[in-house]
């Protein structure tokens, strides 16, 4: 402000002091003034922002009014003919009742509670990194919880898959132990039927089955494995979030709740939007929600979702094996049981056929005896003295009847003839007879073979429904194969073959 001093009104010839005198007197006085007004419009200019400046080419008595005209609220007219009053948009504080809304007051010189202001806000600044960082941690610690749980489920599943594996790997041992024990069949046994035809389908199913098996056992590893590495990344990050903050007197999930973030306790759930609440705040470098958690969240979140789907195919893949394996069993056992019953109708119908056959053969034994009796008889008695009187060819009258000529009697010639006839028929009837004991051994030998297989049959159908009981385990199943127990009927060789 300029500094008027009023003029010494007196004329130049009552002066006392020198002309030169005054002037440089008046020289001083005005260099003060300019100096003076310089420094109240420095330190004026110091303390307001550069856009609320006074316009100096307008009257100072409308620089006021027209420097808190943009701070009164906007009148507006409604349609009913009322009036309604709104403050002006922008930063600053809300005067309602003056109904002003000056701006932010930017100060350019330090104010002199600048150090306890300093102190204020660098506390609010601890206390919102301190904030954030519990926040973080507590998204990391529940994403952490999370991924922990999926591997408790990843782990049970995959027990159950390695067990099913185990059932798989124990149907290909009973397989073996079926095809070893029918190996003790005889030889007229072995002809190729649909039986072995169905223990080959069943082991090709089943290799097939195990190899599923395994590779869901390999994926589910590798899944484990980067679960377990996401898992720890997470416990490190979570650790590290912890460091910023001293106290947590409040459990991780209420400070979730209280920030309003209730979809961040489970990663799988979809954001809900919410109005009130903190929104995921971008991710900062310098920051507590660093871009590294921003890509670990991530990736947990899809690795949740990757695992979900895995855990439901093993599942999935695990009931399908399980039945398969069920009714692949079954028709073997179906297959085993037709062929008992046709053993056994063969069976009933060879025992008839013996029994006919003994009864033939006993009939030809008979009656070859008898003829051996009549052979006996017509070549008559070995000595002479045990002839009889009628038998005697020198008896009187067969004397005189050979004294004529061509009166020789053919008794001898026809008994000779009688006795070669029934050689003959002896030799065809033993001959008969012969065969009718070799075919009765051949079959005998047949019923035998047939008794064996149905024995052994049976046998692989005892085993095979004892071996697949879940309570027998596969290394017992394994021990068995290895250990054969040598009281397992022996193959019947060729010393008993028929001829």
């Amino acid at each position: 402000m300029r500094l008027l001093i009023p003029a010494v009104e007196r004329s130049q010839d009552t002066r006392v002091g020198a002309a030169a005198w005054h002037q440089e007197a008046q020289a001083k006085i005005q260099k003060a003034c300019q100096v003076t007004e310089r420094c109240a419009q420095d330190a004026v200019t110091m303390w307001q922002p550069k856009d609320s400046m006074l316009d100096p080419h307008m009257a100072s008595h409308l620089r006021r009014a027209a420097h808190i005209q943009p701070w009164r609220f906007c009148v507006e007219m409604l349609k009913g003919g009322g009036m309604s009053e709104k403050p002006p948009p922008g930063e600053g504080v809300t005067l309602w009742k003056s109904k002003m809304k000056p701006p932010v007051w930017h100060a350019r010189l330090p104010l002199p509670l600048n150090r306890d202001a300093l102190a204020l806000q660098t506390a609010e600044l601890v206390h919102t990194h301190a904030r954030g960082a519990r926040l973080t941690a507590a998204r990391l610690a529940h994403a952490q919880e999370q991924i922990n749980g999926q591997l408790r489920r990843l782990q049970r599943q995959r027990e159950a898959t390695d067990y099913r594996l185990s059932e798989v790997r124990k149907g290909l041992l009973i397989n073996q132990q079926s095809v070893k024990l029918r190996g003790y069949r005889p030889k007229s046994e072995k002809v190729p039927d649909k039986a072995d035809s169905m223990l080959t389908w069943e082991k090709e199913e089943l290799k097939n089955m195990k190899r599923k098996m395994e590779k869901d056992m390999e994926k589910s590893e590798a899944m484990l494995k980067t679960l377990a590495t996401c898992h720890d990344t997470l416990a490190f990050y979570c650790k590290e979030r912890l460091q910023a903050v001293d106290l947590m007197n409040q459990p991780l999930i209420k400070v979730l709740g209280q920030a309003g973030r209730y979809s961040w306790v489970n990663l799988s759930r979809a954001s809900t939007p919410r109005i009130q609440g903190e929104k995921t705040p971008p991710p900062d470098p310098v920051g507590t929600y660093t871009p590294e958690c921003a890509i670990e969240l991530y990736e947990a979140k899809r690795l949740l979702m990757e695992s979900k789907d895995t855990l439901q195919e093993m599942a999935k893949n695990v009931e399908d094996i399980r039945e398969r394996q069920q009714q692949t069993g079954d028709r073997v056992c179906a297959s085993l049981a037709q062929k008992m019953r046709e053993t056994s109708e063969l069976k009933e119908r060879m025992n008839m056929a013996l029994g006919l056959m003994r009864g033939t053969i006993h009939r030809c034994t008979k009656f070859n005896h008898e003829m051996y009796i009549t052979r006996d008889l017509i070549k008559g008695p070995l000595s002479k003295n045990y002839l009889e009187t009628r038998e005697k060819l020198d008896r009187p009258l067969v004397r005189v009847h050979q004294r004529h000529v061509g009166t020789q009697l053919a008794e001898a010639k026809r008994l000779a003839q009688s006795t070669d006839e029934l050689q003959r028929h002896i030799s065809h009837l033993e001959k008969n007879l012969e065969g009718l004991l070799a075919k009765r051994k051949n079959l005998a030998y047949s019923l035998h073979c047939k008794m064996i297989g149905q024995d052994l049959d049976s046998d692989v159908v005892r085993l095979r429904l004892r071996q697949r009981h879940p309570h027998v385990r596969c290394q017992q199943a394994q021990g068995l194969v290895n250990d054969w127990d040598p009281r397992t009927p022996v193959r019947i060789e060729s010393s008993a073959n028929p001829q």
